[in-house]
């Protein structure tokens, strides 16, 4: 039962502070994308053992969310049931970020890529379920499309921020001892202080609401502990709604397509803009540095998109929006491996940054309107398990398969990207969510 009479609306400036930690946020996961796998390939990572090297984020997903989001709901606390794990996110996330560049072997590297993303994960699920705390249901589309349009934002920044050093007069070629560019390590640092900085400003400004005396009595009357929270996964996941079983499918086909994107752009950028796979290279360092350019495109895209998503949502349904968006990025990675020059990188990555904008939102709306609220944060953290498992799935397979199915040549790679998008469009038909009346929204068949 929900209990929207409980939860003063907020104006949209409000919202916009709420959702400024998931910039911080954001902006971190932007350098990782950006910079781990030239990180490794710097430290003297094959490319094909690249997906391997890359377990950190998937699997503190896959163990962290859930037993985040799982505690999160049982937890009463003085500075409230999510801030705690906001805070003890957003410090680990920035001592990972701080020292990441200045890894001196792929073991360091990897061991602070752990770090990181445990920090991240401590403080994601959490946030998603603030929001959905926070905010009326009638307000959810504007809120979580609010997080997407900062992660837009964020990425963007992240993305291109190496390049506005380049531009300052910093040499791309300038690395140290173990060949990592200064334009990365100040890059990580100025993440550091961003992450924490945020998250630290929205639980300020707009702090959790206190718990009702009915939300007390029931969280003292839970079980606590790993015990506990493990069996209260296990029972979300045997009473899981109908729509979130649906989203399923829909998430291994387009969260497998954005790891290997992510994983291989820039060596794709690399071959077929630059015309070398050598890391080492000049070439090699403009093809990062593009990449950092193209993905603050489609990020500033994104950024644009989701807003311009909020009423489209409304009157059509997040599922159907979602499934038209997923297919513009769909063909934006079909189209860039056969991309030769640089300036041209950019129209099909504009695609791909509507489908992220949707990717990050319009899951979520579907998501918050079909679960209980009192089982918020353990739904959310599940839900992250359909996000983790396909890039277990990516992390498992594509080293195996890069050389014998791929022919061993990254612009392969986002060909097979491209069409699981399309996979994961056709997918997302399948789900139907319900408006706050019950009603269907942007149907055109029964849901069953």
């Amino acid at each position: 039962m929900r209990f929207p009479e409980s939860k003063p609306r907020l104006s949209t400036i409000r919202i916009l502070e709420m959702n400024l930690g998931f910039l911080g946020l954001q902006f971190s996961f932007g350098l990782q994308q950006g910079n781990m796998t030239p990180i490794y390939s710097y430290l003297g990572a094959s490319e094909a053992s690249l997906p391997l090297l890359q377990l950190a984020g998937p699997m503190t997903g896959l163990l962290v969310q859930p037993l985040i989001g799982a505690w999160s709901d049982r937890t009463d606390s003085r500075f409230g049931r999510r801030t705690p794990y906001f805070l003890a996110g957003a410090v680990l996330c920035a001592l990972g970020l701080f020292f990441m560049p200045l890894s001196h072997s792929i073991l360091m590297a990897v061991s602070l890529l752990w770090l990181l993303d445990a920090g991240n994960n401590i403080t994601m699920e959490p946030y998603r379920a603030y929001v959905s705390d926070r905010l009326n249901e009638d307000q959810h589309q504007i809120g979580f499309l609010t997080q997407s349009a900062f992660t837009g934002l964020a990425q963007m920044l992240a993305f291109l921020t190496p390049s506005l050093l380049v531009w300052a007069g910093m040499n791309q070629d300038w690395v140290d001892a173990h060949n990592i560019p200064y334009t990365a390590r100040v890059a990580f640092m100025v993440g550091a202080v961003l992450s924490f900085g945020t998250i630290l400003y929205s639980i300020l400004r707009v702090p959790e609401l206190p718990l009702t005396l009915e939300e007390r009595t029931r969280i003292a009357g839970e079980p606590k502990g790993l015990g506990a929270a493990v069996r209260e996964i296990a029972s979300a996941i045997r009473d899981m709604p109908l729509a979130m079983r649906k989203l399923a499918l829909m998430s291994l086909f387009q969260w497998y397509a954005m790891a290997a994107y992510w994983a291989y752009v820039i060596y794709a950028i690399g071959r077929s803009v630059y015309g070398t796979a050598d890391a080492t290279s000049s070439g090699f360092h403009s093809a990062v540095l593009t990449n950092g350019e193209m993905a603050a495109w489609y990020n500033a895209v994104a950024f644009v998109a989701a807003f311009a998503m909020v009423p489209l949502a409304r009157r059509i349904g997040a599922a159907p929006l979602h499934a038209a968006c997923l297919v513009l990025a769909g063909t934006g990675m079909l189209i860039l491996p056969h991309v030769t020059e640089k300036w041209m990188l950019f129209l099909p990555a504009a695609g791909i940054g509507i489908g992220w904008a949707s990717i990050m939102g319009n899951p979520y709306v579907i998501l918050a309107g079909a679960i209980p609220p009192e089982r918020t944060g353990v739904y959310m953290g599940i839900f992250n398990m359909m996000i983790v498992i396909p890039m277990l799935l990516f992390a498992a397979t594509l080293p195996l398969a890069y050389t014998s199915l791929m022919g061993g040549d990254p612009r392969n790679v986002l060909t097979l990207c491209g069409v699981l998008m399309f996979g994961a469009a056709a997918a997302v038909f399948w789900v139907r969510e319900r408006n706050a009346a019950g009603l269907p929204v942007g149907a055109t068949r029964d849901d069953g």
